[in-house]
């Protein structure tokens, strides 16, 4: 039964079956616990999932009857895409929502850059996540109102950063092959998004060391880095009813990072100041 047959109520109340790839920790993991919490079930998957991991999520469940699945999947393998549908189709039966959130930003400064290096990133981040959108599409059009939602990044949509030119254009590339995708599923109700964060306190960032996480903390006009829940809950809300108009769009989540011009603009006004 596709989207024109189904009610506005029936969209309201039905528990989602939801995809995240790359949903073991950080930000993925946020992802993971908001819509278990929300009542969907969910499959999630990991280079390696632990078990501690899948239980802690279960124990989150708050629908009698919710699944929650795992599978252990290498995003850069040529069969991810195939493996992921299929599980999606065995484990929750079928899929409302696929959250794309598996990335790798190896460091590298450009003068060092090989081939294997922006293939490793490329294949993550870019061909990987195009070919599941590809693979799970069959699945999304039985959708009641199938989403798409991509974990993207301010670094290459819109800022640079030094060591990091493989991922940036990666992560260029990948919104690039959002809106065409946005433009190609429209027609089956099929709305395809990214939220692009800014700097978020996640295991990500532990080995960066206290001099990056203070260069980037006095860079965000709110003070502080994100929180992954507050990634997690854009992705929640793109992935619901009430951004069923919303498509080919990024909503950047950075604490206004990528607004000033400069460092200054992020300074205390001067007493006297315009306001």
């Amino acid at each position: 039964m596709n989207a024109q047959h189904r009610s506005r109520s029936e969209f309201q109340f039905q528990a989602r079956k939801v995809a995240v790839v790359g949903g073991t920790r950080g930000i993925g993991a946020a992802i993971v616990s908001t819509f278990v919490r929300a009542g969907h079930d969910v499959l999630l998957t990991g280079r390696t999932v632990p078990d501690a991991v899948v239980e802690k999520f279960r124990s989150e469940a708050t629908r009698e009857g919710q699944t929650v699945e795992a599978l252990a999947l290498d995003s850069a393998a040529p069969d991810s895409a195939e493996r992921l549908a299929t599980a999606a189709s065995a484990r929750i039966g079928g899929l409302d929502v696929l959250c794309l959130n598996a990335g790798v930003f190896p460091n590298r400064p450009l003068a060092e850059l090989t081939y294997t290096d922006i293939r490793e990133v490329f294949a993550v981040n870019v061909e990987s996540q195009m070919l599941a959108v590809a693979a799970c599409l069959p699945l999304l059009r039985e959708s009641a109102a199938g989403r798409v939602v991509f974990t993207s990044s301010i670094t290459g949509p819109v800022t640079g950063f030094p060591g990091w030119s493989h991922y940036g254009a990666s992560k260029a590339a990948q919104l690039g092959f959002m809106r065409t995708a946005a433009l190609e599923l429209a027609p089956h109700g099929i709305t395809v998004n990214a939220v692009a964060p800014g700097n978020v306190a996640t295991e990500g960032l532990d080995g960066m060391g206290e001099d990056y996480l203070a260069q980037m903390t006095a860079t965000i006009p709110l003070g502080r880095l994100a929180r992954p829940q507050e990634i997690a809950d854009a992705v929640e809300f793109l992935a619901g009813e009430r951004a069923s108009f919303i498509t080919g769009q990024v909503i950047t989540v950075d604490g206004g990072q990528t607004l000033p011009e400069s460092p200054e603009a992020v300074l205390p006004l001067p007493t006297g100041s315009p306001r």
